[in-house]
């Protein structure tokens, strides 16, 4: 037998598509507030009401009233897709609504109560919002635009039943009688990962504000890559305080990526003054602040007048412009907090870099560090971007060619 003949005797090759043997489960909201109930369940939940008065909650009482928050949906005929609506400041009323809608298969559309009554018409009316839960701060806000909203069935105040503002708004709910339509600890739904789960509109183009669609898997997978020690750091160890609103890109992600790690939570409310900061930080022991670089002015401001030296506070998440330089060095220099710059888009879930200093930074002379510190970043992991020319050719990743970034 010839060696060319044992060749063609051999059986012919098979292209075979072997699947892993790992078990499956679907990247959603519901099981982020699963697991924060299950591992973390006595993580404190503060937040900050409307009338500044303060309340504790848990991981686990999320988990309960989120799961009655979606079965009162669907007990009320809403079905997997719709789009409710949030319009409230940073308090654990808010983060039922973030939970139970998305958890329940609808979809969470946090509107910008900042934007001009023209602009909060269009964007509801172009989302196709259902139902609007909003804070008391708000009432005015949405009884003046209400009689021009086309799809709006139901309008609930994030409150305990008050016969006063029933009679000046025909047809209110309220959100603590509405939620005992629904079961406690409900089953969630079946969701697949690709299916929306929130709704944000950017006012930053020209023209009328843009939608942006999230799946529960891209918000799962941003959660998982802004836990990272070299993105936002966060853990079941931190006491996190987002400053910035949960109607702005969903508060960077924060509330899904507590909900992950099991961390406490720290929800401000309206009082964003230095003042109030202040004394949530200090009396809450809060580890972690997230916010624009004006809210931080008026915290460094409030803590050289109260003298308090924010013991507790390690870091602080910087976006949404560039902080100053000064700033940076006022918060280590004089209170030890490291200043993390970061930058995004509601496009992109939305961290798109983050400023961590590599190893390599460690040889630099401080001034030097000081220097990285001003820029915004590398891209996190699943992030991709570049800059390119007039003629979108990619230009060098230099820091100093200037382009237009894809």
């Amino acid at each position: 037998m010839t060696p060319d003949t044992r060749v063609n005797q051999l059986p012919k090759r098979q292209e075979i598509n072997v699947l892993g043997q790992m078990m499956n489960m679907e990247l959603t909201v519901n099981s982020l507030i699963d697991h924060a109930a299950r591992y973390h369940g006595d993580a404190e939940i503060v937040s900050i009401g409307t009338d500044g008065n303060p309340s504790r909650s848990y991981w686990a009482t999320v988990s309960e009233r989120s799961r009655q928050l979606a079965s009162a949906l669907r007990t009320a005929g809403y079905v997997q897709g719709d789009r409710c609506a949030t319009i409230c400041w940073n308090n654990v009323g808010h983060l039922e609504c973030y939970l139970g809608i998305s958890g329940g298969g609808m979809v969470c559309h946090t509107i910008n109560p900042r934007l001009f009554p023209e602009q909060l018409v269009y964007v509801i009316n172009n989302a196709q919002d259902k139902v609007i839960f909003f804070d008391k701060t708000f009432l005015p806000i949405v009884s003046k635009i209400r009689d021009r909203l086309e799809t709006v069935e139901k309008f609930a105040l994030m409150s305990e039943p008050d016969e006063e503002i029933a009679a000046q708004f025909p047809g209110l709910l309220f959100y603590e009688e509405f939620l005992q339509r629904g079961t406690p600890n409900a089953n969630w739904p079946e969701i697949a990962e690709n299916q929306a789960s929130s709704l944000c509109y950017t006012s930053g183009t020209t023209g009328n504000p843009k939608g942006v669609l999230y799946s529960h898997r891209s918000t799962v997978l941003h959660a998982l890559v802004a836990a990272q020690p070299d993105a936002l750091n966060l853990s079941a160890r931190d006491v996190v305080m987002p400053v910035v609103p949960m109607f702005h890109v969903n508060a960077w992600g924060v509330p899904y990526i507590t909900a992950m790690v099991g961390a406490k939570l720290v929800l401000p409310g309206p009082g964003l003054d230095g003042e109030s900061l202040v004394k949530l930080i200090d009396s809450e022991s809060v580890t972690i602040a997230l916010g624009v670089p004006t809210i931080w002015q008026g915290l460094l401001s409030a803590l050289d007048e109260l003298g308090s030296s924010a013991q507790s506070l390690k870091r602080t998440v910087i976006g949404g412009s560039a902080c100053p330089p000064s700033m940076m060095s006022e918060f280590r220099g004089k209170y030890g907090v490291e200043v993390v710059h970061a930058w995004g888009m509601t496009e992109t879930s939305p961290i798109g870099t983050v400023n961590a200093l590599l190893s390599k930074h460690n040889t630099l002379s401080e001034e030097g560090r000081n220097k990285i510190r001003e820029s915004q970043g590398r891209p996190p992991y699943g992030v991709q971007l570049k800059i390119v020319g007039e003629d979108g050719h990619q230009l060098p990743e230099d820091a100093i060619a200037q382009g237009n970034l894809r």
